[in-house]
């Protein structure tokens, strides 16, 4: 095999151009989930309730997805590393086996829990029976949602970040055309409201997966993908969940959390969890380029391991730091200086306002030391640390955030509990960074002098 791009080229340079493709992607994908908020929102107050109360289900699939395709991405980065070309098709084809398994259990679990999922959560009929529609469509039609992910990791691994950023922004652009189509009802397609909108999100993730498993038979050269006499590799699935379950573990910890802030939000007003809705639609914006630097970042740092380059390994995370923390200032900015006017965006009444502004004003002080610990467990996960990232994580949200919401709901205030987000982001860098020297300390640091100076460390 020759040399990868990724073992070569100026670190700079190459952290740039593939993490560029998967930012903008990113952006793209959450422009779709902000115009898809927008006109649930336009339909009612309770729409949107509904959709944010069905945020948990979509999280935790989403972790599933993209925790398995983490996984994939940093052992197949690393068997191209070590010149494995056997081992790093076989945990290809592992990955999509393990994407079509994840997609029927939730498709068989949505379908028998949407009802009761949030009956649980809401007494109002009108909201239960429309998250309910929302959940049952975006659980039993999500093959796409597993199928993309899984497809984009590998592209990823391999460095093909442009042609990831060509399925994501197909799926995204579909269902951005489709949303008023289905939710309105146009050009003779009756009026679906919020089942609509989880027509249009799945058969845009269904065009996306659909092009992503084209790209990687056709035009990816770095790995070939053949299902004949396939078995299933107890090895390479081990390998790919010793990233991928902390990983997994982590981003559904994610949905725990939503749903525990919903309860604790409710106790005030339905209004205060559509805020809390709305605040994760507009944070994406924020936090998705960040999401697609690490995509660009975590095979770099793979491969380099793999490959014993010490020096490109410590510039690509210091300079993936660096932009994650330049990214998170201007985030700040902005919602300190216009949460009105995102608000205006979803229709937002003056009792929403009222409550919304001071709730985008204080969680998003979290942003600058959140870009720190995303991009840190990026690296943990891409040097084999999955569980580092996962105890940060745990640590953040349910033993840090929701205690904290807890205890300042006690008060009676409705915004003191919105600075359990920054509150919680603080103790998780205080972790991090004791868990990023040590790995320095014992992975990087023991690599230095085993190989000369390349000229791609430039």
């Amino acid at each position: 095999m020759n040399e990868n791009k990724m073992g070569v080229q100026p670190v700079n340079r190459l952290l740039v151009s593939m993490s560029v493709p998967m930012m903008v992607s990113m952006l793209v994908q959450a422009l779709y989930n902000v115009v898809d908020s927008i006109f649930v929102a336009s339909l009612s107050e309770d729409a949107l309730t509904a959709v944010s109360l069905a945020f948990p289900w979509q999280n935790l699939m989403i972790a599933v997805g993209v925790g398995t395709g983490v996984g994939v991405n940093a052992w197949l980065s690393r068997c191209l590393g070590e010149k494995d070309q056997r081992s790093a098709n076989s945990t290809a084809e592992n990955g999509i086996f393990l994407a079509m398994t994840s997609y029927l259990v939730f498709a068989v679990t949505g379908m028998l829990i949407s009802r009761p999922f949030f009956t649980l959560q809401t007494s109002s009929a009108v909201i239960a029976e429309e998250g309910f529609q929302y959940m049952w469509i975006v659980s039993v039609f999500g093959i796409g949602l597993f199928l993309q992910t899984m497809n984009e990791k590998i592209l990823a691994s391999t460095g093909r970040t442009n042609l990831t950023m060509v399925s994501q922004l197909a799926g995204a652009a579909i269902n951005i055309v489709l949303d008023p189509i289905m939710i309105f009802g146009l050009f003779g397609f009756p009026a679906l409201g919020v089942a609509g909108a989880a027509i249009a999100t799945v058969t845009g993730q269904i065009i996306g997966g659909l092009l992503g498993v084209w790209f990687n038979s056709r035009l990816n050269r770095e790995i070939q993908i053949r299902f004949r006499g396939f078995r299933p590799d107890r090895g390479i699935i081990g390998h790919i969940y010793s990233v991928g379950l902390p990983s997994i573990i982590l981003q559904s910890i994610g949905s725990i959390m939503t749903f525990s802030m919903n309860q604790i939000l409710i106790s005030f007003s339905t209004t205060a969890a559509a805020v809390l809705g709305v605040y994760f639609k507009l944070q994406s914006f924020v936090f998705m380029p960040i999401f697609g630097l690490n995509n660009g970042m975590v095979p770099i740092v793979a491969y380099n391991y793999g490959a014993a380059k010490p020096v490109r390994i410590m510039k690509t995370l210091k300079l993936a730091i660096a932009y994650a923390l330049s990214i998170m200032g201007v985030g700040l900015l902005l919602f300190q200086l216009l949460p009105g006017t995102f608000l205006d965006l979803f229709q937002a009444s003056d009792n929403m306002k009222s409550i919304g502004i001071p709730a985008l004003r204080i969680i998003s002080l979290c942003f600058v030391p959140a870009g720190f610990g995303i991009i840190c467990g990026s690296f943990f996960q891409a040097m084999g640390h999955g569980m580092i990232a996962m105890w940060v994580s745990i640590v953040r949200q349910l033993g840090a955030l929701i205690p904290l919401a807890w205890l300042l709901s006690r008060t009676g205030q409705l915004n003191l509990v919105w600075l359990a987000f920054p509150l919680a982001e603080i103790v998780a860098v205080v972790i991090t960074t004791f868990g990023l020297r040590r790995v320095i300390r014992t992975q990087i640091r023991p690599l230095y002098g085993k190989q000369p100076q390349d000229p791609g460390t430039a």
